[in-house]
This record gives structure tokens, C-alpha cells and sequence, in this order.
């Protein structure tokens, strides 16, 4: 693939000014391997509300067709407040949140052995943000399930379990409760199961899948789930295969992609401490390389990566010792 210009990286305006590794510091990492690609920056911060900045932010994306970002901190306690972070995802239909949770040679942890997929509809449910207050006292919070989004997910982890050469897909749900939203997302999950005889199907209740995830993880391959179902299950396996640094996030759409840390953590705590573990930013941009068909600027920086921490040239946990990308 030829040079590609205008890669942009966004990331939020006070970790870039306090220089934590979780800001802009992996685009080091793409010059010393030689990665042919541009930046473009795109200033998000939490402090300013302005639609401009959102807007911009869209619009570089939409003109550069990919993106690195670190999470934009929301505002959990100011009513009518809607997430940068999702307002970009449903903007650029990245219908897809794709994570993939592994165990990393030479980071112990309770279990091993662990290879899960975790895909998870990234622009419905209960992320739809509608939520209104009947009388005071009483809130009523509105799940969106549409059978067009759940068919679109559901064939993208098929495919990607096809693609991948993997041999079983997860449905999680919370139909026994939820008749009608979660009970259409399984019935199309298992429609499109019929479709791929090959692969092995199954669906799991989602708390047991959260008790499952932390005794067995080994028996989970892809699973595919709603929105907010799959941001609890991205952050459990990615808390068995070692922690939140770790990790990268995948944003997957029809047109356009972004990639970013799996468990979408802003790190504003140790912002300037220069203890963050930049291991989630870095292989969020080897994912973008693989996307880009970059794979063996992709392979140098994940190979960088493992062998670093494999070598035990950097202890664990990351949050007791100084990790620079120089270690790297």
C-alpha cells in the first residue's frame, strides 16, 4: 500500500498538554518503524461543550477515513450531556466494537490460555441516550433494539469468526427478562447462525456469562452482544488477560474506523505521572496498520510490544513503575 496521508490522531486536549503516554506519544513509535503515514490532530476536551470541536472532529475523520483517539471524559452528573465518544460512533455508524482479549507471554494472571473476541454493537441500546423524567421521582430510561442492527452485528461476527478461521460464536443476551429487545437480538443471531453451518453456535444469559468469563474463560471463543452488555464483558476480559493498558479497541463501520484503548479509560488520575501503561494505545495503532494493510509495519511495533514485557524489561503492575515508550 502507498503512503497514506492524513492518518489523524485524536486524543483529549489535557492528557496531550500533561504529556501522558496515553496522549499523542505513540506517533514516536510509527516513525521509528517507519510506518508511512501523516497526523492530522484533532483537539476533543471534556472542559469545552462546543458542537464545533465534535463537528471538526467528524469531518477529519470523514475526510481521512481513519483515526487513532484517546477517550474523551464525560460528564457522568450534568443532565442532557451526550458522550463526545459516542456522539462519534453513531455519527460514522461504527456499528461494531470489535476487542480482542489474549493472554500476553510474560504477564501472569489468573488464567491462561484465554483467546476471546468480544464484539459488541457499538450505536444502539441503551446508548441511545433517552432518558426522561415522567413525574419527580420517576425516570424512565429507554432501550433501542432494532432487528436492521442486530442482523448488521451479528453477520459482521459470523463473518469475522469465518475470516478468522474461528470455530464458535457467543450470543449474550438477556432474553429470559427482556423479551422483546433482547429475545429479537438472539432470534436474529440465531438466523444468522443457520447461515454459517461450520461454525458452532450458542447463546449465554449475560450474568452468567460474566460468572463464566471469570472461572472459564477458556471455553469462549467470539461472542457477539448489545451495546451495553458488551461493555461490561470487553472490561472483564480485558481485566483477566491483565488490565486496561493492555488492551486495544476496535471502532468498525462501512466506511470509516476508529481504534482506541479497549476499556476506553480517559487515565485523567495519572495524567503527567508518567506511569501510564501506553501498551492499549500502541497496538490500538497496529490495528490501524492491519486495517490500512500495513502488516509488517504492524508486526514490528506488536513483536516491539510483547517483547518488552515477555523480556521482563518492564515489571508489572504498570502503575508501580515508570514506563516510557523509549522502553519500547
Amino acid at each position: 500500500m502507498g503512503h497514506v496521508k492524513h492518518v489523524f490522531n485524536l486524543a483529549r486536549t489535557s492528557a496531550m498538554r500533561k504529556r501522558t503516554c496515553i496522549g499523542r506519544d505513540w506517533s514516536v513509535c510509527y516513525r521509528v518503524a517507519d510506518v508511512p503515514v501523516d497526523f492530522e490532530d484533532i483537539y476533543l476536551d471534556s472542559a469545552h461543550d462546543a458542537d464545533t470541536d465534535l463537528a471538526h472532529a467528524v469531518l477529519a475523520v470523514k475526510r481521512n477515513r481513519v483515526a487513532l483517539k484517546g477517550n474523551v471524559e464525560t460528564k457522568h452528573l450534568k443532565p442532557g450531556f451526550v458522550s463526545h465518544n459516542l456522539l462519534l460512533r453513531v455519527s460514522l455508524d461504527l456499528f461494531a466494537n470489535v476487542i480482542h482479549c489474549r493472554s500476553i507471554p510474560g504477564v501472569s494472571t489468573r488464567h491462561g490460555d484465554v483467546d476471546i473476541v468480544v464484539i459488541r454493537e457499538n450505536t444502539e441500546g441503551e446508548y441511545k441516550s433517552l432518558e426522561h423524567e415522567n413525574v419527580p421521582g420517576v425516570v424512565e430510561s429507554l432501550k433501542v433494539i432494532t432487528r436492521e442492527s442486530s442482523k448488521r452485528i451479528a453477520r459482521y461476527a459470523f463473518e469475522y469468526a469465518r475470516q478468522q478461521g474461528r470455530k464458535k460464536v457467543t450470543a449474550v443476551h438477556k432474553a429470559n427478562i427482556m423479551k422483546l429487545s433482547d429475545g429479537m437480538f438472539l432470534d436474529t443471531c440465531r438466523q444468522m447462525a443457520a447461515e454459517y453451518p461450520e461454525l458452532k453456535f450458542e447463546d449465554m444469559i449475560v450474568d452468567n456469562t460474566c460468572m463464566q468469563l471469570v472461572s472459564r474463560p477458556q471455553q469462549f471463543d467470539v461472542m457477539v452482544m448489545p451495546n451495553l452488555y458488551g461493555n461490561i464483558v470487553s472490561n472483564i476480559g480485558c481485566s483477566l488477560v491483565g488490565g486496561p493498558g493492555l488492551t486495544a479497541g476496535s471502532n468498525i463501520g462501512s466506511d470509516f474506523a476508529i481504534f482506541e484503548m479497549g476499556t476506553r479509560n480517559t487515565g485523567k488520575s495519572i495524567a503527567g505521572e508518567n506511569i501510564a501503561n501506553p501498551s492499549a494505545m500502541l497496538m490500538a495503532g497496529v490495528e490501524l496498520c492491519r486495517y490500512l494493510g500495513l502488516a509488517r509495519h504492524a508486526d514490528v511495533i506488536e513483536k516491539s510490544i510483547w517483547r518488552t514485557i515477555s523480556e521482563d524489561k518492564v515489571p508489572f503492575p504498570f502503575s508501580r513503575i515508570t514506563i516510557t515508550l523509549l522502553q519500547i
